[in-house]
């Protein structure tokens, strides 16, 4: 009998992974149409965030978006940790929901385990971009460069606001170091 614990767990955690995957949230429905992936692809500043535990204590945080040979796209997010002065580096993947057309995307940094990643809003440059995760637990501001102006964020915060995001839980993220 001990192991039918072990089994019953583990068909349990694969039955929670397979329904959380197939479930989609509010907030990929919104992501733009007219999405250019290949005009996505480069460097963004992190501008702000919902603070979470893998992004704790950052400052200088970057996302790099690259194509793979298999269609996917590397993600690579660093940030310098303030409280353990040192560099930090995360290298995942992504993948779009349905088509590259549509910034609904799925990401992932830990094995088969993915998230949801909508660009909600983005500027027709591709100067800048608002992302909402799969809950209101998760959003960030990206942009080109390393400050955006008080208007875009104005636009993304009522966006947000407009949508349940608590935004007074925003991390503004200071980009204070030279690349």
């Amino acid at each position: 009998m001990k192991i039918g614990l072990p089994i019953a767990l583990f068909a349990g955690a694969g039955l929670f992974y397979f329904l959380s995957a197939q479930k989609s949230s509010d907030y990929q429905k919104l992501a733009v149409t007219n999405f250019d992936s290949e005009k996505y692809l480069g460097k963004w500043y992190e501008i702000a965030r919902f603070d979470f535990k893998h992004e704790k204590d950052l400052k200088n945080v970057t996302a790099e978006y690259s194509k793979r040979n298999d269609g996917k796209i590397n993600v690579t997010n660093r940030g310098y940790n303030f409280v353990k002065n040192k560099w930090e580096e995360a290298n995942g993947k992504a993948k779009f929901v349905k088509d590259e057309t549509i910034g609904a995307l799925k990401v992932s940094f830990f094995g088969p385990f993915y998230a949801e990643y909508n660009a909600v809003m983005i500027e027709d440059d591709y100067s800048s971009v608002l992302i909402f995760g799969e809950s209101t637990d998760y959003m960030w501001i990206l942009s080109r460069e390393k400050s955006l102006s008080e208007s875009v964020k104005k636009k993304y915060v009522d966006y947000a606001i407009q949508n349940g995001f608590p935004v007074e839980n925003l991390v503004w993220t200071v980009q204070d170091e030279k690349y």
